[in-house]
């Protein structure tokens, strides 16, 4: 298993949302924890998956079982809005935001192990990780300990990716996607819509935004709720593809601002030197990280899976520490 299978493809149905709950457990079943636990059990570890990808992918039980060799005893438990793999799917294109994440919590609040699990360790690709943010700052019951993401859009795309030759269901999203963003309509149901942020159209994107606007607090009425969960956080790393050309732009995985060629660092905007969301105080507890990887997006090797969850996850007396200045030179 030298290289993982791709975790990225392009969806092509309108999802239905059920609200059963079947976690994929690691071969060791975790019982749950409390607080006074001081045994080496690591966390439960929620994953929350990308565009186009499913709950029941190939690549992400690979991921599980690197998880399981590296903290033997992980629970994994793959986030999804449906049960059913191809609308679990298609959820990641089309779908309301606001209520996946209600349902998400919903779900993970009522889990038998999770939801009494001192905490959670948290894993998001793609959107998914703006997605776990959004969890933690909404919820965050159970809380989540340390979240990593990788190639996420948290500062929002200004580009929907592009689409194969002969894939007309997402040529048809894009077109809709540029002609009509702004509409309800859109905001409420084609997923990447909802984080599409383009400076270019700022006051659109405060006044339209059905997610990215408000989990980012860019409104002029801030949610010191969501400040003050995101900064309960122990670890939150960034990764960046280094070749990445799916995400347009890449920087956005670290907050970045990018304005046409010109690229304005998270320590030098608004949002992190006022503290809207919690970010300046985590990186000044060293909880902040921002770490580059080569190849393109969601290129993943299982080196640098084995790394993450040794670096950052784990049991739950586990002294994650700071390692140092996170580098933000990108």
């Amino acid at each position: 298993m030298a290289r993982l299978t791709t975790l990225i493809s392009i969806l092509v149905t309108v999802p239905l949302i059920s609200s059963s709950i079947i976690p994929i457990l690691s071969k060791h079943q975790q019982r749950p924890l409390s607080d006074d636990d001081d045994n080496d059990t690591p966390l439960p570890l929620i994953i929350w998956h990308g565009l186009g990808d499913n709950y029941a992918a190939e690549g992400l039980a690979e991921v599980a079982e690197i998880a399981e060799e590296v903290n033997p005893g992980t629970l994994t438990y793959m986030i999804r809005m449906d049960d059913d793999a191809s609308q679990d799917r298609s959820a990641t294109f089309f779908g309301n935001l606001t209520l996946q994440i209600e349902k998400v919590c919903a779900d993970l609040a009522v889990h038998p192990i999770l939801s009494t699990a001192p905490a959670v360790d948290a894993l998001g690709f793609s959107q998914g990780g703006q997605f776990l943010r959004g969890y933690i700052e909404r919820c965050n019951f159970p809380p989540v300990r340390s979240l990593v993401t990788f190639g996420s859009q948290h500062n929002g795309i200004s580009e929907f990716q592009r689409c194969g030759t002969t894939d007309f269901l997402c040529k048809g999203a894009q077109g809709l996607l540029r002609g009509s963003t702004w509409s309800s309509f859109v905001q409420s149901r084609l997923v990447p819509a909802q984080y599409f942020r383009d400076p270019m159209q700022y006051e659109q994107y405060l006044e339209h935004s059905n997610f990215l606007a408000d989990i980012n607090n860019e409104r002029e009425v801030k949610n010191q709720t969501y400040k003050e969960n995101l900064e309960k956080l122990e670890r939150f790393v960034m990764y960046v593809f280094e070749e990445d050309e799916t995400v347009i732009p890449k920087e956005t995985s670290w907050f970045s601002e990018v304005n046409g060629t010109e690229v304005t660092l998270l320590r030098d905007r608004s949002l992190y030197k006022e503290d809207w969301l919690g970010l300046k105080t985590l990186d000044k507890k060293g909880a902040l990280k921002f770490e580059t990887t080569k190849g393109g997006h969601m290129s993943l090797s299982e080196s640098l899976l084995k790394k993450v969850f040794s670096d950052n996850y784990g049991p739950y007396r586990k002294n994650l520490g700071a390692s140092g200045e996170g580098r933000e030179d990108l």
